[in-house]
């Protein structure tokens, strides 16, 4: 369990957190990170069995420092955890990353594990839902899938890199991803890379021989 921050709330928020076993388990772990620091916000960690082995992997994390990012850690198999309950308050649930086995089991209410149950719980109570969908190429099947899961509520946000905050690394890439994500939950960190315009740059473009004609017609 993390120590709480000076300053936090006796009531506070709380982010269920789900660790799918989709490549990108940084994702989560980034989002637990940040979280961490927020004064006033509570989390829930549920960990999958396949994602414990995308940790050890992908990630220098052992699972003990993983969960100790977390307040309150849950196994998968508990379904009958305070987050598989509507009359427990949450403010909602991220799955970063979201594997297509977690995504068709929320799109189905497929729920016989406490991720795809706690999230199918907030789809019912209407709270929000984001889905860090990690795969590419996408069937047809998959893309019904997403719809399904939309159509239910939930947002379905593929980790797509902004290029536009010219990130220098991958952890740079993860940040705004993740940044993006809590803001769905009013949780995103200050300080955050937000698209101003280009300004500058885009009157600077060379105009076509279209634009330039119009441009003179305007003028005379």
């Amino acid at each position: 369990m993390r120590v709480r921050p000076e300053g936090a709330v006796s009531t506070p928020k709380r982010l269920i957190v789900g660790i799918s076993g989709a490549s990108g388990a940084v994702y989560g772990i980034r989002a637990l990170e940040i979280l961490r620091d927020a004064a006033g916000v509570e989390t829930h960690l549920i960990v999958s069995k396949s994602a414990r082995a995308t940790i050890k992997h992908e990630t220098d994390y052992s699972m003990d420092q993983v969960k100790a990012l977390a307040d309150v850690v849950h196994s998968d198999n508990d379904i009958g955890a305070a987050v598989s309950s509507g009359s427990f308050r949450t403010n909602g649930m991220l799955i970063a990353p979201c594997s297509v086995k977690t995504l068709s089991g929320v799109a189905n209410s497929y729920d016989d594990n406490l991720i795809v149950r706690a999230a199918d719980v907030c789809l019912k109570e209407r709270r929000p839902v984001v889905l860090l969908l990690r795969e590419t190429p996408l069937h047809a099947g998959h893309i019904r899938l997403m719809a399904g899961c939309a159509e239910s509520g939930a947002t379905v946000m593929p980790p797509v890199p902004a290029f536009y905050t010219l990130p220098n690394t991958l952890a740079d890439v993860v940040e705004h991803t993740v940044t993006r994500a809590l803001e769905r939950f009013d949780m995103a960190p200050d300080g955050a890379v937000r698209w101003s315009g280009m300004g500058e740059s885009m009157a600077e473009l060379p105009l076509s021989g279209n634009e330039a004609a119009g441009s003179l017609r305007c003028a005379t």
